[in-house]
């Protein structure tokens, strides 16, 4: 049997309450102060998982006890103290590969030094959340009719890992990207990267709002704590894929447009009769895709280091996807704000475009 660990966060105090319902009766700063000194603990085990090649695997979802908040806010060396804790207990547990949920994955150096301070290999799960979010994109595009070519295509927080990996990916085949993130210089080197080496048109800003209406679709996944997509500024028939968690796009937000289709980037069905014991919001037997490259990982049997750093190998995400089809992975339905997209919703959006 194998055996992997995942870590995991509370976004919020929120997340508290609902694995401890005690918690409603402290303030948002008690609960805070309080989980800066509750050690890592295993939340749930996760269990069920079967390949289609009959390789079988169970592993534990691990507990980082610090809010996305805090995990911006505090010392960094002090949070990720906090992520190797985690890690160990994964250790303890018997996992042979650890992945990094949320912010875990993003604080730092992206799991590098998280790596090098544990025993067993560490990923963040980024190659096969690319995967999958550019996946759903193409399909969405598809069933709305968006010609993606053709498409003058937003990226918002370009610069980091994911983002960085989206848009050389689209790069390749798709002749209009707008990139958006906080820092200008490494907008600039980006923006240079993929003219020199793709048949691409680039235009960059640090004023997302600004390039918002000018967007057919747009691929957020910045490291935001709070949401991020103003969609009154969105055009109308514009299609979002939402891969940020906390969210970018705020679901009391996105339900006033009903002429645009907001995604969930990176949501795949996970083979066999998996139990994951949580309640994350997902329907039975799916997961993220960054929870299910540490399950494919763990499978296939590759205890390595995998998806670290601030430079996505894009070899890996072709090789995580392809792993993930040997094992059964596949990408769930499209889902906005963790619903099923239904062929109704998406012909009332597009007859009301083309009603405009």
């Amino acid at each position: 049997m194998k055996k992997f660990g995942f870590i995991i966060h509370p976004l919020d105090v929120s997340d508290i309450a609902r694995k401890f319902p005690v918690s409603r009766f402290f303030s948002d700063r008690l609960l805070e102060k309080m989980l800066k000194v509750v050690p890592a603990f295993k939340a749930s085990h996760i269990t069920g998982i079967e390949s289609v090649k009959g390789v079988k695997a169970e592993g534990y979802f691990v507990c980082c006890p610090l809010t996305a908040r805090q995990m911006i806010e505090l010392p960094t060396e002090e949070v990720i103290e906090k992520i190797i804790d985690a890690g160990r207990k994964a250790e303890e547990l018997g996992a042979e590969i650890v992945g990094l949920g949320a912010f875990t994955s993003v604080v730092g150096d992206k799991g590098l030094t998280v790596a090098q301070n544990l025993n067993i290999p560490v990923t963040t799960g980024n190659s096969y959340t690319v995967a999958t979010a550019l996946e759903g994109i193409r399909l969405a595009s598809d069933i709305m009719g968006i010609d993606m070519g053709k498409s003058n295509i937003l990226i918002v927080g370009a610069t980091g890992s994911i983002g960085k990996a989206c848009s050389k990916i689209l790069a390749r085949d798709n002749k209009y990207l707008m990139l958006v993130a906080r820092r200008e210089e490494r907008l600039k080197e980006l923006a240079d990267e993929l003219r020199t080496g793709y048949n691409v048109q680039v235009e960059t800003g640090i004023d997302l709002n600004k390039l918002l209406p000018e967007a057919d679709i747009v691929v957020t996944v910045s490291s935001s704590v709070d949401s991020l997509i103003d969609v009154s500024l969105l055009k109308s028939g514009a299609i979002v894929c939402d891969i940020a968690r906390p969210r970018d796009v705020a679901e009391e937000i996105a339900l006033k447009r009903d002429d645009i289709l907001v995604i969930d980037g990176g949501i795949v069905e996970v083979p066999g009769e998996v139990e994951f014991n949580l309640n994350f919001g997902f329907p039975k037997g799916t997961s993220y895709a960054c929870m299910a490259e540490t399950m494919i990982l763990s499978l296939e049997g590759r205890y390595e280091n995998y998806s670290l750093g601030a430079e996505l190998d894009l070899e890996k995400i072709i090789e995580i996807s392809n792993l993930a089809d040997k094992h059964g992975f596949r990408l769930s339905s499209l889902r906005s704000l963790e619903r099923e997209v239904t062929l109704q919703q998406v012909s009332k959006v597009r007859r009301i475009v083309s009603s405009t």
